[in-house]
């Protein structure tokens, strides 16, 4: 049995993953990146992943607003953190933290930097736009197409 895709994989709205084995896989895009998901050592959760996705949106919209205030060469942690809901199996929150050196800045001029900062995420951080809005998911049994027919 196979269901019938509605979105159509193309290199600007898909990823993949191949299974490696057991609860293992490595996730690629079209660029050639590749990231080991898993349990194990050296493998990166799918819970992780999502952090890093929130994460790394804010501080790559930010990243402009920070340069312009902080110099081209300026030294940055990103970390998001979470409160987890175990019995329900999700995350009740998600928090994120732009580390870096803020001491070259007045109040008045950290004050608009997070203004400005705010303003790019809210702009263009597609991770954190789909979290607030929780977003449908389908998931599809598709048949390999080049899979042998069984006998």
């Amino acid at each position: 049995m196979s269901d019938t895709p509605s979105i159509i994989p193309t290199e600007k709205n898909s990823v993949w993953a191949e299974r490696t084995g057991t609860r293992q896989y490595v996730g690629r895009n079209h660029s050639g990146a590749e990231v080991r998901i898993g349990t194990g050592p050296g493998e990166f959760s799918p819970g992780e992943l999502l952090k890093l996705a929130l994460a790394t949106c804010n501080s790559l919209s930010a990243d402009h607003r920070l340069t312009k205030a902080l110099g081209e060469d300026f030294d940055a942690n990103v970390v998001c953190a979470t409160t987890k809901n175990d019995e329900d199996e999700r995350y009740d929150s998600f928090e994120v933290q732009l580390v870096a050196d803020y001491s070259s800045l007045s109040a008045e001029q950290l004050a608009v930097l997070r203004q400005r900062v705010d303003g790019a995420i809210d702009r263009s951080c597609t991770v954190g736009h789909t979290l607030e809005k929780s977003p449908q998911v389908r998931l599809l049994i598709v048949q390999d197409p080049d899979a042998e027919p069984a006998a």
